[in-house]
């Protein structure tokens, strides 16, 4: 069996790249997502966006933007470079990675990018998004606000809810491997017997798993959400009692909330990160070709 490898260096470039893209062109539906996880009212995606854009403008819509741009692109560098050297670690004998062991190799590289790039990025943008909405903001932006939480809380600050972070990013790329290969081999074993799936159906394929992938991981990232927000330290002792709390006082659907722009988000970011990813690929001189 033949791999396509990418080297370590075009790898970390291409998906850095793609994954800094990614996060500036989805952003508002990032930002309206962690909106609306707070605590307190319940505030509606259209309601959202219309009081943020009355209120700071457009630009509003952006509050925390460049922590996530950095640590998207951070994050896309640490997955694609971790998942391929995972991946090749677990090959067998002949150089065959099965569905279990990439499985295990994606959920490596989720459990890498948590610690290495999530945590902090997204402890920042959220504490940037909770403060933008008081009336009178603290942070004056992404390093004011980096070294304002820093010297409050120490580096503890910037790694609030690393264990939600963990199992999120963890359970993102399970669930969503699981969903591909799974609707992949099925529409190439029936549909498409022994011949390669057009973007469009693998695009189609990418965004059912994305999908699926939202409605089952959405508590983890609600409890990340609470676990990173300005008055997390003063509500929550952990992770456990922070569900305990949502559950208990507001109710097990309060899990969900802000599935449709993180769904949105999802969708798009798949097509965004792919193809922005393989065409720099190609530009930096394309794939080494490993014979297993």
């Amino acid at each position: 069996m033949v791999f396509k490898k990418e080297k370590t260096s075009h790898s970390l470039i291409a998906g850095a790249t793609a994954g800094a893209v990614e996060a500036f062109v989805t952003y508002p539906t990032e930002f309206v997502k962690t909106r609306s996880q707070f605590g307190g009212k319940k505030e509606g995606p259209i309601a959202i966006i219309r009081d943020t854009v009355k209120k700071h403008g457009i630009t509003g819509l952006y509050s925390g933007c460049m922590a996530l741009v950095v640590g998207n692109a951070m994050k896309a560098g640490v997955r694609f470079v971790s998942y391929d050297n995972f991946k090749h670690r677990l090959a067998d004998s002949e150089g065959k990675v099965s569905t279990p062991r990439s499985l295990l190799a994606g959920l490596g590289a989720g459990m890498m990018e948590a610690i290495f790039a999530v945590t902090p990025s997204e402890t920042i943008k959220t504490k940037l998004i909770d403060d933008a909405k008081r009336p009178n903001p603290q942070y004056r932006g992404l390093v004011h606000g980096t070294a304002s939480i820093i010297r409050q809380e120490g580096i503890s600050g910037i790694y609030r809810g690393l264990f939600p972070v963990m199992m999120r990013q963890g359970a993102n790329s399970s669930v969503r491997f699981t969903t591909y290969l799974t609707l992949k081999q099925f529409v190439q074993g029936t549909a498409r017997p022994g011949q390669p799936l057009p973007s469009a159906i693998t695009f189609g394929i990418g965004a059912i798993a994305g999908l699926v992938t939202v409605y089952t991981t959405m508590p983890l990232d609600v409890i990340k959400t609470r676990m990173q927000s300005l008055e997390a330290r003063a509500q929550y002792r952990n992770s456990f009692h922070c569900a305990y709390r949502i559950f208990t006082e507001e109710g097990l659907f309060r899990f969900w909330t802000g599935t449709t722009p993180r769904l949105a988000r999802l969708v798009m970011s798949g097509g965004i990160v792919f193809t922005i990813y393989e065409k720099i690929i190609m530009v930096l001189g394309g794939r080494e070709q490993e014979q297993k």
